[in-house]
This record gives C-alpha cells, structure tokens and sequence, in this order.
C-alpha cells in the first residue's frame, strides 16, 4: 500500500502543467522585496538569477538576451506564457496579445524590478487569475550599468529602498531619453527586442519627482491627441478610465502624472508631453499603446511596490478584456496616415479644452526659509484635501507637414540608414545613377542649446526653405518609402522641424559649416564684377545697405552675402541632404 501511494503522487506531480525542471532542488521564491518587508530591491544578479530559476522551475516563463548594453552585459527579455507554446513571438502574435513591461530604465526608481518579480511568481504558481490570451514579457533591468551602481543616496527625494541603483547608465546617459538618438547600446537593444516583440501595450515602470499629494499612483500615458487617430481617443476615453476604475475598486487611487515643479498642484498643471525621445514617445510611432506607472517618491517603498503590481494586474485585466479590440484599433491605426495627408509634428497646449480632477493633495504655502532666506514651499500632511483642479490633457499641433512619398538618403549619410534598418524599415537601394525631381530643404534657421544634453548640443525652433530640384542621384542612394507600418517613425525622425528629428539630434551638423569660403582681398574685385553682370543683384546689395545698418557697417558681411549670391558659393551648406518625393 505505502509503495502504490509513492507511485500515486511521483505520478500527480509529474502531470502538473508545470514541469519542474529541477525536481530535486528547492528554490525559495520569496524576493528580496518581502524577505526585508519592504525595505529592500533586488540587485542585478539577484533578478537575474531569480528569473532564470523561475524559467528553470516553469515551463510557462522562459528567458533569453538580445542584444547588448553599454556596461558590456546583455540585455535580458523574461517572457510568460500561460499557453506553454514557447517563445516564437511570430507564431504568438497570431492569437494572443503582448504586453511588454520595461523596468528600472532608471534603476533608482525600483518599484517595477520588485514587483514584476512577484507577478509573474504569482502568475505560474496560481496566486492570481493568469492572463488567457495575454503573453507578458519583460526587460528585468533595461539600464544594467545603472544598476550595477549602487548607492544609497543619490535619489534625494525618495523614502527607500535603502540601496539602489544610478539614474545613469555605463555611460552616464538617461536612456529615456535616447530612443530616438540611439546613442547607447541599451537604446538599440530596445529596438531589437521592440521590434522582436511588436507590443499591443507598453508599461514602463517609474517613481515621480515633484510635488507632494496623498496618491501613491500615478499614471502617465502617452498623450491622446499626439498619438491621434482610433487609439488616440481609445487610450483617453476607455483603457485611461477603465484602470483608474479597476484600482479604485482595489482601493487604489490614481491620478495623471502631476507636472509641476516646486509649486503646489492646485492652480493646475498640464498633461506632460511625451515626444519620442521618451519610451512611451517612441513605442507611440509603431501603435503600440503605452504608459509609464510613476509611483510618489514619498510614499513608503513596499507601499509604492504594491501599488505599482496592482497597477500592472489592472493593466493585464484590460488586455485581456479589450484584446480583441485593441487589435481591431491597432489595423485601423496603421490607415490613418498616408502620402498626401497632413501629419502634425510639434503641440502645445490647447487653452479652449480642459478637464477637471478631483484631486487629493496637501496643504502647502511659501514660507520664509531659515537656511536662505528666500521663500520655500511647505507642505502640511496633517492637512489634506480633495479639490477641483484644472487638468489640461488637450493639445493642439503647431507644426504640420505634407506626407511624400517617399524620402531618398545619399548613401553615405550611414549613421542614419543604420538606425532605420535598427527599426526594421523598409528600405531600397537605387540601381543606377538617376536624377529625379525632388522637394529640398534649405536649413534657413535654427537654435541650438547652450548647455549639453545627454550627449548633444540639440537643436530647436528649426526653420526650413522648400524648393523644387532636379537632383542627381547615385546607385547605392536609399529611397525609404512612406507606404509602411513605420510611417511615423520616418516623419519624426526624417522632418528636420520635428523637434526629436535627426536633424535636431546633430545627426547632420556637418552641413552647418561652411567647407570653402573667399579671401576678401580676391573676392572683392570678382564681387565687383559680379555686380556689374547683375543690376538686379545690384539693387538688392543697394537696398540692404541702406535699410540694414549693421550690414551697412560691415564690410565682410556685405562680401559674404555676395558671395552667397554667386556661383561660388557651395550648394552643401544648409542643404539638408533628405529629399523628399512627392
């Protein structure tokens, strides 16, 4: 009898969905998270390890790399499949939705690592309901070289965990702000892994910095207006609401993302504009619909990490519930644009439109500082309060452009072709030598930053002049056509205005500086001659000096605007070398 009971549950054991890889080996699952009560996060190796003895324990989760980061360690993807059909995104994309769950892009801001952790511990061994037709897959830690860096004072503002990881990375770059740029390893292993992966939906795991409110939640999706067309009014009238509804049947409130800086929140504050320099920003460009969680720095850490999984169960739930129709949405996102149409490339704010929160913040006044002197803001958390607050969430466009068909890149501009096979666009090489009737930029103004930024002196306010041209190109030249999925990729980054365009990013400064120029004393007499060859050119000259004082008053501009004028002057500089076929 004793032996045909052994035999009975070596049998039960082994027809478990689940099959234990290491049977014989007993792995705790509790994180580091619950073993400190809350007071601690996982380092690298610890989440790393954790994840591959889940995917050693279960068959659902399997983990692999892709791609490589600056601190020379791989990038790491974690995927969950209830179905157990493997990890063949391509096969998967068939019948089910994705949702990827990017954590610790700054790995300060933990919450993500810690929770994802115990979500998808929770998920396999039956903890919570498993998504059906949801596969769920995660980055661990996307700013590895950031984590490696621990320290325990850098995050100012925030009430735990005791040790944690750097803002920036093995390079010191903030990669939420290099999706576009790709300076780093880490940015290029996203776009691998994004374009692997084709997300339905999109969270990126991160803890606020600025004001001081009773929310421990609060969410910031990607602007509805900016994204536009069917997901746009999806995102702002149904998945928005339907998760701050689910958390606040969880007793879980949310507000958006509070955008101010040392004031208090009840004059109003304004959405927050993700362009695509951001991870929601750029996953936006392929109609993937995202939102980045930012948990309140001052609440206590294991507060912060139960709320953000919540957060992420709410978001399953609503995948889940609307997959169907957010495939739906997502087909008919990718007609919304086309050669021809209108694309709007820069936003403000639009005044006539606003919503209005009850929000639930803090009493805070200026009082006088004893350390400067000055005036500093105060908070009372013994005052709470629940307020009308004008939050305004609606943008209009500043900039607009007319789709071409087509754009054509000289092959030599390399760094740019790179990033754009990176991202999986379609692209064709020219076969013979062809000169064809194209749109040309001229670069007729721009600003540049005074101060470096993640990298770049970037550009700003940038002005074109558009014009008619037969241009001359080689075989080997790249024409990208705008008939494709990564329409909006193309306009962002190929569009100079765009204000996260490449053109902006310093990708092509070297047209900014002038390569051959004069020696005064021999152009002035052919400068001259030039004059008497052109009255009307000579009637310009005249006009400017008597109109423009500080021209008048200088004698090398007055040589140099008329070298400008002639067949001297050199077609590269300020030509923007993207052309545009309409």
């Amino acid at each position: 009898m004793k032996k045909l009971l052994i035999l009975f549950l070596i049998i039960t054991s082994c027809s478990e969905k689940s099959d234990s890889k290491k049977n014989n080996t007993v792995i705790d699952f509790t994180t580091k998270f619950e073993k400190s009560e809350g007071l601690e996060t996982a380092t690298y190796n610890e989440t790393i390890q954790y994840y591959q003895d889940l995917a050693d324990r279960y068959s659902e989760i399997s983990i692999q790399t892709v791609g490589k980061t600056d601190s020379g360690k791989p990038m790491h993807i974690v995927t969950l499949n209830m179905n157990d059909s493997g990890d063949d995104f391509q096969k998967l994309r068939i019948d089910n939705r994705i949702l990827l769950i990017n954590n610790g892009i700054h790995p300060g801001e933990s919450d993500g690592i810690d929770a994802t952790m115990m979500l998808y511990r929770d998920i396999v061994q039956g903890k919570i309901d498993a998504p059906k037709k949801t596969i769920l897959v995660t980055i661990p830690i996307y700013n590895v070289g950031g984590s490696l860096n621990r320290n325990t004072g850098t995050r100012t503002n925030q009430n735990g965990p005791k040790a944690y990881g750097f803002r920036g990375n093995a390079r010191n770059y903030d990669l939420n702000r290099d999706f576009i740029k790709s300076d780093t390893k880490n940015a290029k292993a996203f776009a691998q892994i994004f374009h692997l992966v084709q997300p339905d939906v999109f969270i990126d795991n991160h803890v606020s910095n600025g004001a001081d409110y009773q929310y421990t939640l609060t969410h910031l999706f990607t602007q509805h207006n900016k994204m536009g067309g069917v997901l746009g009014n999806y995102i702002h009238t149904q998945m928005m609401p339907q998760l701050e509804q689910k958390l606040e049947a969880k007793s879980w409130d949310i507000t958006p993302y509070v955008n101010v800086f040392n004031r208090t929140p009840e004059s109003g504050f304004s959405q927050f504009m993700d362009s695509p320099r951001y991870s929601t920003g750029y996953t936006t460009l392929f109609n993937t619909l995202g939102m980045m969680v930012e948990t309140h720095m001052l609440k206590p850490y294991k507060q912060r990490v139960e709320g953000t999984y919540e957060l992420m169960k709410s978001m399953i739930e609503i995948t889940e519930e609307q997959g169907d129709r957010i495939t739906e949405l997502r087909k008919a996102q990718s007609k919304t644009w086309s050669a021809g149409n209108t694309y709007p490339l820069a936003w403000t704010i639009d005044t006539t439109q606003s919503s209005t929160l009850k929000f639930k913040g803090y009493e805070g006044e200026m009082i006088l500082s004893e350390l400067t002197g000055a005036q500093r803001l105060k908070y009372d958390t013994t005052k709470p309060f629940t307020k009308d607050v004008t939050y305004q969430n609606y943008f209009k466009s500043t900039t607009e452009i007319t789709i071409p068909k087509a754009y054509i890149i000289p092959q030599g501009w390399h760094n740019v072709i790179d990033l754009l096979k990176l991202n999986t666009i379609e692209i064709t090489q020219i076969e013979n030598d062809t000169t064809l009737t194209v749109e040309s930029y001229k670069i007729e103004d721009y600003q540049t930053r005074r101060s470096a930024y993640e990298g770049h002196y970037a550009h700003y306010n940038t002005k074109v002049k558009s014009s008619e041209e037969k241009v001359r190109f080689r075989a080997g030249d790249y024409m990208v056509k705008t008939d494709q999925k990564a329409i909006r990729y193309l306009l962002e980054t190929l569009e100079p205005t765009a204000p996260d365009s490449f053109f902006n990013w310093n990708f092509f400064d070297t047209i900014l500086q002038q390569k051959e120029g004069f020696s005064p004393y021999v152009w002035e007499d052919k400068a001259q001659q030039l004059l008497r060859a052109n009255p009307k050119l000579q009637i310009e000259y005249n006009v400017k000096i008597s109109y423009d004082e500080n021209f008048a008053n200088n004698w090398y501009a007055q040589l140099d605007w008329l070298h400008k004028q002639s067949a001297n002057y050199e077609k590269a500089h300020l030509q923007y070398p993207v052309y545009r076929l309409k």
